[in-house]
């Protein structure tokens, strides 16, 4: 972007002067060239781009080399949120069970859920959702603890019926992706 022709001021030929006291500047910072390199070109980028907010006139020397500071700090703090990974070792280790069946496995258990009768499901529901003791469970019920121990036991029973689970080994990761978080998760 360029003013008037008469008035001599051409931001490209400003900018490409001051480059060789941004690039030093840079090292300064960066304390490797290759870092630095791309600091200064992060910061002719953003100069380019927002050049329609520089003042014809002023420094722009000034103007630059605050753009390469702040861009510089704001990539440290960057850097000091991120975990160095350099030959990808804990990003390859990263594995989680895939979610789409956590959300198939909830709706199939609100289903088989929903099919209880009344008070198994207030048994389950206080004693395993909401964390109450049987002694808790009962009180609210209004029934004896034996009440409760027992709905809860139908209530489990049914709920693997419905839900056809066999063992532990229905729980977690499916056979396909077992072997993934197996990888990612030695101990499991």
């Amino acid at each position: 972007m360029s003013t008037d022709a008469g008035d001599g001021f051409s931001f490209k030929r400003e900018m490409l002067a001051a480059l060789p006291s941004l690039r030093a500047f840079s090292v300064s910072l960066a304390r490797r060239h290759d870092r630095a390199d791309d600091l200064v070109q992060e910061t002719v980028m953003k100069a380019w781009s927002k050049q329609e907010s520089f003042q014809p006139g002023t420094n722009m020397r000034a103007w630059l080399f605050t753009i390469l500071r702040n861009e510089f700090y704001s990539q440290m703090r960057r850097k000091g949120r991120e975990l160095p990974d350099p030959d990808g070792v804990f990003a390859g280790n990263l594995a989680t069970h895939p979610e789409q069946y956590g959300k198939l496995d909830m709706a199939d258990f609100k289903e088989a859920l929903d099919t209880l009768p009344d008070d198994q499901r207030e048994a389950i529901v206080l004693i395993g959702a909401s964390g109450f003791s049987y002694e808790e469970a009962a009180e609210i019920a209004g029934v004896a603890v034996g009440t409760i121990k027992s709905r809860v036991n139908r209530a489990r029973t049914k709920l693997q019926e419905l839900l056809t689970i066999t063992g532990e080994s229905d729980y977690g990761p499916d056979q396909t992706s077992a072997p993934l978080v197996n990888k990612a998760f030695p101990g499991r």
